[in-house]
């Protein structure tokens, strides 16, 4: 398990391929001086519930992998975060499998207008 650590030291654990493509996806439009939610669900091993952070330039954020190696991107998953970040709620952090179908259902949608 890596970790995000979010501002003056909240850390965040989170496994090292999940945090790499977060690393990519946030790293993107930082770049871009956008901030925006950032949201996830705790699994009930960790007591439930949902965070929701504000990524923002000005705030630090760290990644911190367990792995000394990069990992491969998958790139449908890069997408998914960035298209579920242009959202009111902000990106929202997905499987990889989860991923998958909200590309999948999104172009589903476009393709009988509904998200034009």
């Amino acid at each position: 398990m890596g970790s995000l650590i979010y501002g003056a030291g909240t850390t965040y654990s989170l496994d090292d391929r999940t945090l790499a493509h977060l690393r990519v996806a946030t790293g993107a439009r930082l770049r871009r001086h956008e901030s925006f939610y950032l949201s996830w669900s705790v699994p009930p091993e960790h007591g439930s519930g949902r965070i929701t952070i504000w990524v923002s330039p000005s705030i630090p954020l760290q990644f911190h992998f367990v792995s000394s190696h990069p990992l491969a991107l998958n790139r449908t998953w890069l997408m998914a975060l960035n298209a579920s970040a242009d959202s009111d709620r902000g990106m929202t952090l997905m499987s990889e499998s989860e991923a998958e179908d909200f590309i999948r259902d999104s172009q589903a949608l476009v393709g009988v207008g509904e998200l034009r």
